[in-house]
């Protein structure tokens, strides 16, 4: 099975979160696209692509997508933002089998967890940590729409998502290693719309179910030295 794979290349000017995507930071910075979609999605499909960076305290990212049909109306944190239009980043570091969920709605709010056994019961994995709202005060995001969009968007739009998460906050799970520089960990990135009205379910490494939480078919990342 071909494996997908990407580079994300060390910088010395971390990106502020508001950097605009062909901005001087981000734009020689390859893309990675979230275009393997399930066939339970319908023909709304949005072109979805995702950057990263990293550096020696966080990980970096700026999302892209070309979107329809944008809804957001969770706000709280670790509420259902996969129901809204919604943008997911899925990690695990080299030094465990658990991985990170860090999933982002349109207006930047978050559900984040460390997730042991992804084994799902009544629709929910079997195994987890909910991160902290003082994780949640660490991880910064900057989203173009604003909190809430209800009533739905139905034209065209394309926004944007970037983040950053700090390689302290996953050192409070798992045992992630001080320097990451050469280290292949394991991802997946993902874009849903569960209760936009044309729900869509797409990822970057293709999964084999409808089911997001499938660490067996992450593809890698590697931390360019």
């Amino acid at each position: 099975m071909h494996i997908k794979k990407y580079n994300i290349a060390f910088t010395g000017q971390p990106p502020a979160m508001d950097s605009p995507w062909d901005g001087i930071v981000w734009k020689d910075v390859p893309a990675l696209q979230v275009a393997c979609y399930r066939q339970e999605s319908g023909k709304h499909r949005p072109k979805t692509e995702c950057k990263l960076l990293y550096d020696l305290d966080c990980i970096y990212g700026i999302f892209r997508v070309e979107d329809k049909h944008v809804r957001c109306v969770h706000t709280d944190f670790q509420s259902e933002i996969y129901k809204d239009s919604c943008v997911e980043f899925f990690v695990q570091p080299i030094s465990t089998n658990a991985y990170f969920n860090f999933e982002f709605n349109c207006g930047g709010a978050l559900l984040a967890s460390y997730v042991m056994d992804p084994t799902r019961i009544d629709g929910k994995v079997k195994g987890f940590i909910p991160l902290t709202p003082e994780d949640n005060r660490q991880i910064k995001r900057y989203s173009s729409l604003p909190r809430t969009v209800e009533p739905e968007i139905t034209h065209p739009i394309t926004w944007f998502l970037g983040f950053s998460i700090p390689f302290a906050i996953l050192a409070r799970y798992a045992t992630t290693p001080t320097k990451v520089g050469g280290q292949v960990w394991r991802a997946n990135f993902y874009k849903c719309g569960n209760e936009t009205s044309c729900p869509h379910w797409g990822s970057w490494s293709p999964v084999h179910e409808l089911n997001f939480h499938l660490p067996a078919d992450f593809g890698e990342i590697y931390f360019s030295i």
